[in-house]
């Protein structure tokens, strides 16, 4: 395989990866709107900081792109927007696809090219992805019980989310508490 080769190929998965995380943030936005009409402020507080986890995974993906003389570009489609539980289901496709296929195939292709660049940015995504599956899951089983408004915790350097009030250090990225924005 030639370099050229390489790089588009990464490339590619990459832009794939911007624009995903790009529109990802934008659907979050208008879900977490929804679910604050329907009083569900927990989930709403959650749709925001995932939304501001995928603009860090973007921004991430953007770096790299640039890096490789690339320019991030994304095509932010219009969110379609239904019920809190059907948003909750939605996101829980994207995020398990990202975490089951996308981003474990973009990192075997970046391993292969030996990009760590692009290894480490699909790698914080991938984790801050199950992480968010994980709580999406949770919200849609206990919906009712999601009317309290919560501060999640968005890592500022690779995007994990947690509502973990005693979290010292980033599970993914070690970055140390101070890091984290305070999402509600």
């Amino acid at each position: 395989m030639s370099t050229a080769t390489v790089t588009e190929t990464t490339l590619k998965n990459l832009q794939t990866a911007f624009n995903g995380e790009s529109n990802a943030s934008a659907k979050y936005a208008e879900f977490a709107k929804q679910a604050d009409k329907e009083g569900f402020g927990r989930v709403a507080s959650l749709f925001r900081a995932a939304s501001r986890a995928e603009q860090i995974h973007a921004a991430n993906h953007a770096k790299v792109i640039e890096k490789l003389g690339g320019k991030a570009e994304a095509k932010i489609e219009k969110a379609h927007v239904g019920t809190t539980a059907e948003n909750l289901k939605l996101a829980i496709a994207g995020e398990e696809y990202e975490r089951d296929v996308m981003y474990p195939d973009f990192i075997e292709e970046a391993t292969k090219q030996g990009n760590q660049a692009a290894v480490r940015t699909f790698q914080w995504a991938l984790e801050a992805e199950v992480e968010h599956a994980r709580m999406y899951h949770y919200a849609l089983k206990h919906l009712n019980e999601q009317r309290t408004r919560t501060v999640f915790y968005v890592c500022a350097a690779c995007g994990y989310t947690t509502d973990d009030q005693d979290m010292m250090r980033c599970a993914v990225c070690n970055a140390p508490r101070e890091k984290f924005e305070r999402i509600e």
